[in-house]
């Protein structure tokens, strides 16, 4: 059975072809635009697809979509926003005035630097005007409850024309493109659940997903066993961890749906403790679910942020992140005893929260899936509707995009003008340049589905040097808190990296951090964050050939089993695509050298 899937046209707009349960392709719209998060019907990957697999419309079966009607979703919102007023009007918040004063006094003086940010204890500094309205619509009960329903209320309204925006330009872009067939909506959730389980290679496992909205939940509890999925429970929106996280990350001054990565590192420089009790009396909990207070009320943050230190501001956040969903997540595994995890959607894109969720007593294994946000769920449709059933073997790999020949390769490079070799030892001699201190860019073979470069569209460089994320990112125009990825020998996971046992497939994905050893701290500084944890990619050898001997040559020279992994784009670009793209990044960023298919380029303009 062929499904065709789309994913969601609000953002991130992608598209799956499945056969079977199995994916023959997968890529986002924004390989092809080349713009970031591209919204709207996937016409230019929907192309690729149908050209790289040589299927038409006619051949599928079915069209999946992870929503439901424009009309279903709205009623299931909107009972939604009804229930949270009686919520809000039955729950006693504390008093702020002195919580804030006493978290005030407790604000250490920090004199070591940050990078990116002015001071160590840079606040979101707001003119008086701003600050009294904050402190008003955030933190005045009366008032702040106002805006929060208000806050609801316009989401609700948004929710609705974006809803019926967007069913609009599905079944008008699907009748362009010939299709006269059915569209097989889905709760979104559960489309989560059915792409983390499905591509876990577990027989039985606790479907966990978390996000900011989907057909009336923010997240959810299942049962997965033998191919199929049973929901034991739903978060109803807008108890939303997604929502909460979105709003620290805009009220620090950062982009919501985009830089929630940027609050995880910036996270580790603050101390939780100065707001992390604050933040959790606005939430209520009770075993096996939560609920919380003015969740769609963003001025809270803001009103935190022009107070606090935004190191501060974001460690608690992400501690009550962490707490809210571990402890409701460690219920639902003692209750059912069931001790393998799989994760999905967008919230699990917190990879400090998976270590956590991992570390839950009574957790043995877990898996992320590689697209846990809404790109991934046209995926997870399409695959929960075409499998035969029984147990499914686990996903080997996410390069899932389009490849290209060496003609066309080669097509790039002249029509540049570069000069290129085709070296008979390419793994070897990148490894010898990387070693030297070269930045060297990889691309080959298919690319990469999902947020991560995994070794096709990469750029790499020896991890020995802390000082490479303050001027690899310059080059590339980024500006990041966390350190680079390390990609990592999977029979070297132990030597690296404490309690990996039972992640060692999530880790594959780079969707995890764990705990470095003394080794890793030692030889690869660049990789580990200031809280001496890092987010490996695993490499073996049947997975990715080039790749993994380019690091397997390096060991050689080095005695190292890791290298730094960066995305091959430029800032706020996505992930380069085709040829093209790969040699106009490499000539902008100013890399040292291009390894391209079988071709080795040395940058006309070298930085050093």
């Amino acid at each position: 059975m062929k499904v065709l899937g789309i994913s969601p046209l609000d953002k991130d707009s992608t598209v799956s072809i499945v056969e079977d349960g199995n994916i023959l392709f997968a890529a986002g719209e924004e390989r092809f635009t080349r713009v970031k998060q591209q919204s709207g019907f996937p016409r230019l990957a929907l192309e690729k697809a149908l050209a790289y697999t040589g299927l038409s419309m006619s051949d599928f079966d079915l069209v999946c979509y992870p929503f439901l009607t424009a009309e279903n979703e709205q009623k299931l919102f909107s009972k939604n926003l009804e229930d949270e007023k009686e919520f809000i009007k039955s729950f006693a918040p504390k008093d702020l005035g002195p919580q804030i004063k006493e978290a005030l006094s407790r604000v250490p003086d920090r004199s070591e630097a940050i990078h990116g940010l002015t001071h160590p204890n840079a606040i979101m500094e707001k003119s008086f005007l701003h600050s009294s309205y904050y402190s008003m619509t955030g933190a005045t009960k009366m008032a702040s409850n106002t805006m929060a329903l208000k806050a609801s209320r316009q989401w609700g309204e948004n929710a609705q024309e974006s809803f019926q925006h967007w069913q609009t330009e599905l079944t008008d872009g699907l009748a362009s493109v010939g299709w006269s067939g059915p569209i097989k909506r889905m709760d979104h959730h559960l489309s989560h659940a059915a792409n983390s389980f499905l591509c876990s290679g577990f027989d039985r496992a606790l479907c966990v997903t978390l996000d900011g909205y989907g057909t009336g939940l923010a997240g959810s509890i299942s049962e997965g066993r033998d191919g199929k999925i049973h929901r034991l429970h739903g978060l109803p929106f807008p108890n939303s961890l997604g929502t909460l996280y979105e709003h620290v990350t805009s009220s620090l001054g950062f982009k919501p749906s985009r830089h929630e990565g940027k609050i995880v590192g910036l996270a580790s420089y603050g101390d939780p403790s100065i707001l992390g009790d604050i933040l959790l009396s606005r939430i209520q909990q009770t075993p096996g679910d939560f609920r919380i207070y003015e969740a769609n009320n963003v001025f809270f943050s803001r009103y935190l942020a022009s107070k606090f230190p935004k190191i501060d501001v974001a460690a608690a956040y992400q501690y009550v992140l962490e707490k809210v969903a571990t402890d409701y997540i460690r219920h639902w595994v003692q209750k059912t005893g069931i001790d393998t995890l799989v994760l999905s959607g967008g919230v699990t894109a917190n990879v400090k929260l998976n270590q956590r969720i991992f570390e839950i007593e009574g957790v043995n294994h877990i898996f992320v899936y590689p697209n846990m946000g809404d790109g991934g769920c046209g995926t997870g449709a399409a695959m929960y509707h075409s499998w035969p059933g029984g147990a499914k073997p686990s996903m080997g790999d996410s390069y899932m995009g389009p490849d290209y020949s060496e003609s066309e390769i080669e097509a790039a490079l002249k029509a540049e003008g570069l000069t290129y070799q085709r070296p008979e030892h390419l793994a070897k001699d990148v490894a010898e340049l990387i070693h030297n201190g070269n930045v060297v860019a990889r691309f080959d073979g298919r690319m990469e589905y999902g947020p991560r470069a995994l070794g096709n569209r990469t750029i790499m460089y020896h991890a020995r040097e802390p000082e490479v994320n303050q001027w690899l990112n310059k080059r590339l125009g980024r500006t990041e808190f966390m350190p680079f990825a390390p990609v990592t020998l999977y029979e070297a996971r132990e030597k690296c990296y404490h309690n990996i046992k039972g992640a060692e497939h999530a880790a594959e994905f780079m969707t995890i951090t764990f705990d470095c050893t003394d080794f890793m701290k030692e030889n690869c500084p660049a990789a580990v964050h200031v809280d001496n944890t890092a987010r490996p990619q695993l490499i073996q050898r049947h997975v990715n050939p080039g790749y993994y001997d380019i690091l397997k040559e390096y060991e050689k020279i080095s005695g190292i089993p890791s290298l730094i992994n960066t995305s091959f784009n430029m800032h706020e670009e996505p992930i380069v695509s085709s040829p093209e793209d790969g040699v106009r990044a490499f000539l902008q960023g100013a890399l040292d050298y291009l390894a391209i298919g079988p071709f080795l380029v040395k940058h006309p303009n070298p930085q050093h």
